[in-house]
């Protein structure tokens, strides 16, 4: 009986077994790393950039002309850090008072003497349209600040963008990009990095001085608060332009940049945007 089961084991078919090396060591199996599933998000543009290298690594509607709101701000900044230094003085104008009820002020009043680093505070913290209005009026006609706008948009190869104002209201012919806005967001950190930095603070405390009251400032952007390794950069938000913002953050040594406009969630998603760009190779 056992010649017979012998003999039916060697008739059986080889099997992959039977191939196995003989010193009892096991094969080698490869995997492909699956690649990072793409992010959903309802924003109507956004981008993603690695600021590091310029590489975009995402984009929806990057070219797409829409309002930007107060994001709006940081070519405001740009322009004002032309003519005027950190620690110059400036009059607070009675313009701010004609500013809509709804405005997102510093809380500035006619007639006080603020620097121009406490503005640029209030700017990006509070994004304060009285501390806009109160740049673009500080050292020339506020005309002649909005045209230089224009003409740093025309230098930074801003192809998609025209202002009207230097606060981000509604207007039909105030609109950009979002790769226009990382432009200008990556000139600011490139030529004025302690400004940029500004837009870390979750909150600050400006004392009273002589000239003016105290203000307490406080950050919109959730993300300094919420995202480790949120290092700013500006929110913005009004009915026709939706949830915008610019935000930027580091981790590992890696710098990256979010910019959505008309987001829902605008929080949410580029805190998924970011994700998505630290689990990715550079």
């Amino acid at each position: 009986m056992r010649i017979w089961l012998l003999l039916l084991a060697l008739l059986m078919p080889v099997t992959a077994e039977s191939h196995l090396p003989v010193t009892g060591s096991s094969p080698v199996e490869l995997y492909e790393l699956a690649p990072t599933p793409q992010p959903v998000i309802k924003a109507r543009s956004a981008l993603l950039l690695d600021i590091d290298s310029g590489k975009i690594l995402f984009q929806v509607d990057p070219h797409g002309r829409h309002a930007p709101a107060s994001l709006t701000k940081v070519v405001t900044a740009l322009v004002a850090l032309d003519h005027l230094g950190l620690d110059q003085t400036v009059t607070v104008p009675t313009s701010i008072d004609q500013l809509p009820w709804d405005s997102t002020r510093m809380g500035l009043r006619a007639g006080e003497r603020v620097t121009v680093r406490e503005l640029l505070y209030g700017l990006f913290l509070n994004s304060g349209n009285d501390a806009a209005v109160t740049l673009s009026e500080a050292a020339m006609p506020r005309a002649t600040f909005i045209a230089l706008m224009n003409a740093k948009a025309v230098a930074l190869g801003m192809g998609d963008t025209h202002f009207v104002n230097p606060i981000g209201l509604d207007d039909p012919a105030h609109y950009t990009s979002v790769a226009d806005l990382a432009r200008a967001a990556t000139e600011l950190l490139r030529r004025f990095p302690e400004v940029a930095a500004m837009a870390e603070a979750p909150s600050l405390a400006v004392s009273a001085t002589a000239t003016h009251h105290a203000y307490a400032l406080y950050n919109l952007n959730d993300l300094v608060r919420t995202y480790r390794g949120a290092t700013g950069l500006k929110t913005g938000w009004t009915g026709r332009a939706g949830g915008c913002l610019i935000a930027t953050a580091t981790r590992d040594g890696r710098h990256l940049m979010v910019v959505l406009l008309a987001s829902p969630r605008i929080f949410g998603e580029a805190a998924t945007l970011l994700d998505y760009g630290f689990a990715s190779s550079s």
